[in-house]
């Protein structure tokens, strides 16, 4: 059975912080010549409990979308005007993206920074899910809701680089698979962040 004791774990991996991280952590030679201000995004790392233990939740994003078309994600998106946070804009991502009330999340710290190759700057917030919802994806945004294991991404042996061609150049990057599920890029990175903190 999941206790307060579990909740306060993780509470306690995110009191520190610790340095961003960025899509060109291992592609130093293409990082932008000239910086553009990068743009706040709050996204959610929704942990909920299950008969067989805890599980994560992601999203596939829309092919129709503009920025990561068909890629896994977390719930989120861009911090808009009226926000007070990015713990706000996650929040109301979530809930819009995939039916998550934030009355039922209880946020549990912030995971650093990470900086993307398309200039957004991410604020991954951990959730734990309190109550049942019902999931319900956003039809523009979200093509399906999925779960993983949270102890399948907390373990460092579960990740490889892998690179492939990207405007010319190879880049590399971080991937956790699991099933069907190609995870990788951003999603991937600051999942990284996390199983290497739980690892220490």
């Amino acid at each position: 059975m999941v206790t307060a004791t579990d909740r306060a774990r993780i509470s306690a991996l995110l009191q520190y912080r610790g340095e961003p991280s960025s899509d060109f952590d291992l592609n130093k030679d293409l990082e932008p010549a000239i910086k553009q201000p990068l743009r706040p995004a709050g996204v959610l790392v929704p942990i909920r409990e299950a008969a067989d233990g805890l599980r994560l939740i992601l999203t596939k994003r829309s092919s129709a979308l503009k920025h990561h078309p068909g890629q896994i994600a977390f719930p989120g998106g861009r911090v808009e005007p009226t926000d007070v946070s990015p713990v706000e804009a996650a929040l109301r991502e979530a809930h819009e993206e995939i039916g998550l009330p934030p009355s039922v999340v209880e946020v549990l710290g912030q995971l650093p920074t990470h900086q993307t190759v398309t200039q957004f700057e991410m604020y991954p917030v951990l959730g734990w899910i309190r109550d049942d919802f019902e999931l319900t994806p956003e039809a523009g945004e979200v093509s399906e809701i999925f779960e993983v294991p949270l102890s399948h991404v907390l373990n460092p042996a579960n990740f490889t680089i892998q690179s492939r061609r990207w405007r010319g150049h190879m880049r590399s990057f971080y991937t956790v698979p699991y099933g069907p599920y190609y995870i990788w890029g951003a999603t991937a990175r600051i999942l990284r962040v996390l199983a290497d903190r739980v690892a220490q």
